[in-house]
Order: C-alpha cells, then structure tokens, then sequence
C-alpha cells in the first residue's frame, strides 16, 4: 500500500477529518490534502508525527511492515 493510501485509510479508520489531522500533527489542512493526494511527501519529522497520531510504526505507516504496533511499547 502506498503513503497516500496508508493516510487516507488510517484517517477514515479513526473518523478524522483531513483537518483534524492536520492539526493534530501542525500543519496546514492543504498540506496534509497533498500528502493524501500523493502530490507532496511528507518530511521525517512529520512522519513520525503522523505515526504517532494513529500510534503506529513509522514502518508500518510507510508499508514496510504489516506489524502496526511500535516495538517496545
């Protein structure tokens, strides 16, 4: 699954709305549509932010690993 894929499935499965995220990680809501929309892609940090909003691994939100917990938490 892709990047965009992975945020928009995450973001339907806790019901957010694309702002809600957007916020929650500090970001503008336009920014956050792009990285949806596959148009932009979003820095490390950021990343690992998203991750933590839906408290996944940064593997798993990028697809490298079909565990969805964090290793150690």
């Amino acid at each position: 699954m892709s990047l965009p894929e992975s945020l928009r499935r995450f973001r339907k499965e806790f019901n957010l709305t694309q702002r809600a995220v957007a916020d929650a990680v500090g970001m503008k809501e336009s920014v956050y549509q792009r990285y949806e929309q596959g148009k932009r892609e979003p820095a490390y940090k950021q990343l690992i932010t998203i991750a933590d909003v839906y408290n996944v691994s940064l593997d798993y939100l990028v697809g490298r690993s079909d565990i969805p917990t964090i290793q150690g938490r």
